[in-house]
């Protein structure tokens, strides 16, 4: 087969002529940056002809650059951060979380007036009951010729929690097809988990997060500056989010948790003073592991989500906790958090049951769990056909290939269980609630459920 590479000389790229002589014909087509679309995102690709003039294939690298930062006080006059994105552009289209406006409105607004920049914004509330296609609409409306008219290479502002951040980061996807945006997560959900993510999303009915695309923020603001006016129930929602990536991947992660989580939780990340009483030196020690903390977890999480980035791949650790809780969390009401960590803890077991994990192990990861008061057990496990329903849709949702459950191997490690039959599953089931029907509560939590935090 004769194979001839040809690289167009003009700006534009345009299509060489196709001989039918030839056997085949690949172009290549790297295009200018003057023609660029977007400054946020760039790509290249080639047709290929079959040489007969009857049909041609098309392929194409699609690049982006996804940043994340710790930042010290985002809003503060002197950060030079959010100013630098908007000040060429002269303003800067937001969407605040309905709360988060209400805390922090006024130092948004006068960081922008400050610095001369044009300031609009859509507040809007973001409750789980709020993460619908209704919600996606009303935020494309003012994103749209309705409203803002946002250019397609215009960063618009998200900031807010983590249903934000999936409904917001969505709505930037559709708009135009691809808009640009910049996530400020003011939980701890949307500053080590779903604010970097690039995978967007709206609930379907009784599965979560089953409606999207894949759109990370061009830049993620991780600021726990933030935390400090959160409930601690939403706090503790968070850390589960971190468990999962010490347990699958940072060892070190998991044993700064074991040492540090419950003063994590009781001083909201080192914003709040401990109840002990504690001296500077402490303080700023403490400040340094949160910091160190939030670091690991974003930097485990993003070095498996961000380099998968349309998850093409189902080696997922950062899915560990995330098999059946998509069909048993809302059908249970439970906060996110809970619904991963009991998704964690029953993971321990199935991978115990299989021989992959030690039960010390799984023991230590239960424990862990408790230390911070977050559910290991609900009896929406003992629901057999809910559960093998979910293992039917993720295995959809996943690509048929196999459930691909990521289970733990160890303490920072793990591996991925393409199939768990009925007969297994059920077996896990009891050996789990045997393990947590000694533990206080039987494994259940504080502030487990929706109604517990007023969100539903």
């Amino acid at each position: 087969m004769v194979q001839a590479k040809l690289h167009p000389t003009s700006l534009t790229g345009n299509l060489q002529s196709i001989s039918p002589s030839e056997s085949e014909q690949v172009i290549q087509f790297k295009h200018s940056d003057k023609y660029r679309t977007s400054e946020w995102y760039s790509g290249h690709g080639q047709i290929a002809a079959s040489g007969d003039n009857r049909s041609f294939e098309v392929s194409a690298t699609y690049t982006l650059k996804a940043e994340v930062k710790l930042v010290e006080g985002v809003f503060e006059i002197a950060n030079p951060t959010l100013a630098q994105a908007y000040c060429r552009r002269g303003r800067c289209v937001a969407i605040v979380d309905q709360t988060v406006a209400q805390l922090y409105g006024e130092a948004l607004s006068n960081y922008f007036a400050h610095h001369n920049i044009a300031l609009e914004v859509l507040t809007c509330r973001a409750w789980e009951s709020d993460k619908t296609p209704d919600t996606v609409h009303r935020l494309l409306k003012f994103l749209g010729k309705d409203g803002c008219d946002v250019s397609r290479n215009e960063p618009v502002l998200v900031v807010g929690g983590g249903v934000l951040s999936d409904v917001a980061g969505l709505a930037c996807a559709l708009h135009h097809r691809r808009t640009p945006y910049i996530m400020v997560g003011t939980t701890v959900v949307a500053a080590i988990d779903a604010g970097p993510s690039p995978r967007t999303c709206t609930n379907g009915t009784q599965f979560k997060n089953s409606l999207g695309v894949y759109h990370p923020p061009a830049l993620t603001l991780v600021d726990r500056n933030f935390f400090r006016t959160l409930e601690t129930g939403h706090i503790r929602n968070g850390m589960a989010e971190i468990i999962k990536m010490a347990t699958t991947d940072d060892p070190v992660l998991f044993e700064l948790m074991e040492q540090h989580g419950a003063r994590l939780l009781q001083t909201h990340f080192a914003t709040l003073d401990s109840d002990e009483g504690s001296d500077k030196d402490s303080n700023e020690a403490l400040a340094q592991i949160a910091d160190e903390v939030i670091y690991r977890a974003l930097f485990s999480y993003m070095k498996h989500e961000g380099t998968n980035m349309f998850e093409t791949y189902q080696d997922r650790p950062h899915a560990y906790g995330h098999t059946w809780s998509p069909r048993f969390e809302p059908a249970a009401k439970l906060m996110h958090g809970h619904a991963v960590a009991i998704g964690m803890a029953f993971g321990a077991s199935l991978a115990v049951e299989m021989g992959w994990l030690k039960s010390a192990d799984r023991d230590r990861i239960i424990a862990l769990c408790q230390a911070l008061e977050l559910s290991v057990y609900d009896p929406i496990l003992e629901d057999v056909d809910l559960m093998l329903e979910g293992q039917k849709n993720m295995r959809r949702k996943r690509g048929d290939g196999g459930l691909w459950a990521p289970l733990p191997t160890g303490i920072g490690s793990c591996d991925y269980a393409q199939e768990v039959p009925p007969e297994l599953l059920q077996a896990a089931i009891i050996s789990h609630q045997q393990c947590c029907s000694t533990l206080p509560n039987q494994g259940r939590g504080k502030e487990m459920y929706l109604h517990d935090l007023g969100l539903e």
